[in-house]
């Protein structure tokens, strides 16, 4: 009876630790990548994706005079080149302006591409930290402020850490134009909390803001343009813009999920950001 009872013993504890190394190195199964601020909140996870994203954003009344509506179509890619280095396309698209009572403009977005690399990933402690850079080409059109200057650099690093089945993600970035007449320079920095509640429903809260620190020459506003544009604004050095969300993902398949968010500005005044609504379609292979 004792030597049974020291078997059973032994056995449920490795099947315990086994248990627990499988949770571990499972946790970003149930870990998400953020749906709301798409182009500069980065998810740290490593991971082979490609995302079409459609964003349905609002600006305040007062920033152009009368409600605009603004829609992008867009498709990011990422591919692991490693388990730790990943090169992600982050910006493309098509873009449409449509000032209430005045004819929409409409074109290409710029593109944007770069590395990121998880310089610490610990299973154990559910906890990775990846920087990355991205480059912004000015391929875009002028009709939607896009294809100005010489481009810029963003220079970011983002975090998880997991405790089973809640999540807390972040971000802080630089935007650095690459000719300093052009474009403004700027700060960004998100947040996220999520839950997997169950596959088909896991709910989050984000916020996310801009902070311009220095000014450009190419237009006399007092705001800039959040994620989507750089107006290089003359007079907005020390103005910040932000954002606050909520939303959820669902996991269709094992590799496909699809997001919803919506975010309200709650920064500024008169600002480019009264609302958005953005889905994605994210499928992992």
């Amino acid at each position: 009876m004792k030597l049974n009872s020291t078997i059973n013993s032994i056995a449920t504890s490795a099947l315990f630790a086994s248990a627990t190394v499988m949770a571990a190195d499972d946790w970003t199964g149930h870990a998400i990548a953020p749906v709301a601020n798409p182009i500069f909140f980065e998810s740290p996870l490593i991971q082979n994706e490609v995302r079409p994203i459609f964003a349905w954003h609002r600006t305040d009344e007062g920033f152009l005079g009368v409600p605009t509506d603004v829609r992008v179509y867009a498709l990011q890619l990422r591919y692991a080149v490693t388990e730790r280095l990943a090169i992600i396309a982050t910006k493309d698209g098509y873009i449409e302006i449509e000032p209430k009572g005045v004819k929409k403009s409409s074109g290409w977005g710029d593109l944007a591409a770069g590395l990121k690399y998880a310089i610490y990933k610990n299973d154990a402690q559910q906890a990775v930290i990846t920087p990355g850079v991205t480059f912004t080409l000015p391929t875009g059109s002028h009709q939607v402020f896009q294809g100005y200057g010489s481009g810029e650099a963003n220079i970011f690093v983002s975090a998880t850490k997991g405790w089973n089945d809640f999540h807390a993600t972040a971000n802080v970035g630089f935007r650095v134009p690459i000719d300093g007449d052009k474009g403004t320079s700027s700060v960004h920095y998100s947040g996220m909390l999520d839950y997997y509640a169950c596959r088909w429903f896991i709910p989050f809260v984000s916020a996310n803001a801009f902070t311009t620190v220095s000014d450009a020459k190419r237009v006399p506003f007092n705001t800039e343009g959040f994620d989507l544009i750089n107006f290089g604004s003359s007079n907005a050095s020390g103005t910040t813009q932000g954002a606050i969300g909520g939303g959820f993902r669902s996991r269709l398949t094992d590799s496909l999920d699809l997001g919803f968010a919506y975010e309200y500005g709650v920064i500024g005044s008169n600002d480019i950001f009264k609302d958005r609504f953005t889905v994605d379609l994210t499928w992992r292979f």
